[in-house]
């Protein structure tokens, strides 16, 4: 056989070896990100949270929220936090752009909520997903052997079709967690549990549709959250602080990708390819949890 078919099969196997490790590299990055942002708390807000509420200057908060959601423990730690601030000083809860699923739950802590007209709120529920990535590592050739010490344990897996006991598990989950929703939301907006269900089914709602339905208690923006402080005694000329967080240090997959690929020895054709361009400029997470990314107002 000619040396150049073999010199140029052998390029095509290295370029077929790189792409599958681009594949299996997404598959640990995309794992990383997930336990990175999904498990591990926003302490940074927590602690922030945490000074306004024992901070003798403040003399009351505004909470804006522009956010799709999260976990709903993640919800319920910032949720509870409000409520400690909620007990010293008024909260009010702007929601702007978008506070829906636990974007929503954390504007229920508010000892009122005001909305835009086109703001975006509801989406009362939860969900539970999961990737089926087996049929990717069909097509690349790589496997996944597993021993464990019980049928449930690790699942559902996505590595194999979850069994009917592994989606009744997690569909138990699901209903104990969403029944905790709702009856949170009952509470906080004082409307009957029957009522609350009709709304719970995930539905999304503007602004002025959710104050039909008393999910919000007003429309408006400064002049309406000014108007409320000034009914609980603060003084209107009070002026605003924004206590926003100063730094953001978003996790972007292609560095990580790029890292792998390195370790494993590639890195000479990662010189002729642009590890950015392969990847979405947007595949990053960044803030509390997000779902997905989401433009500032």
């Amino acid at each position: 056989m000619d040396s150049s078919i073999i010199a140029d099969r052998r390029r095509l196997r290295r370029k077929l070896g790189f792409w599958r490790l681009i594949a299996v590299a997404l598959i640990v990055a995309l794992g990383f990100a997930f336990y990175r942002f999904a498990l591990v708390d926003d302490d940074e807000l927590l602690e922030r949270l945490k000074k306004v509420e024992t901070s003798d200057q403040v003399k009351a908060a505004v909470i804006s929220i522009s956010s799709p959601g999260g976990t709903t423990y993640g919800g319920e730690k910032i949720f509870k936090a409000i409520r400690a601030i909620s007990a010293k000083k008024p909260v009010v809860s702007d929601v702007r752009t978008l506070a829906a699923s636990a974007g929503y739950m954390i504007a229920t802590a508010g000892d009122t909520i005001i909305a835009g007209d086109s703001s975006i709120t509801g989406s009362i529920g939860v969900i539970f997903q999961y990737p089926q990535i087996q049929p990717l590592l069909d097509k690349i050739g790589v496997s996944l052997q597993e021993i464990k010490s019980s049928p449930l344990k690790a699942e559902p897996s996505p590595f194999h079709e979850a069994s009917e006991e592994a989606k009744t598990m997690i569909r138990n989950m699901v209903v104990d967690s969403y029944n905790w929703f709702v009856d949170l939301v009952a509470d906080r907006r004082k409307l009957p549990r029957d009522e609350v269900l009709k709304l719970a089914d995930g539905t999304i709602y503007t602004g002025r549709q959710a104050l039909k339905v008393k999910l919000v208690d007003a429309i408006g923006g400064e002049a309406e959250i000014r108007a409320y402080l000034t009914s609980r005694g603060v003084d209107s000329d009070l002026p605003m602080v924004d206590w926003d967080k100063k730094s953001n240090t978003p996790f972007l997959l292609a560095g990580a990708v790029s890292r792998l690929i390195t370790i494993f020895g590639y890195d000479d054709l990662m010189k002729t390819q642009d590890i950015n361009g392969i990847l979405p400029p947007k595949l990053l997470l960044d803030g509390l949890l997000s779902v997905w990314q989401v433009g500032h107002d």
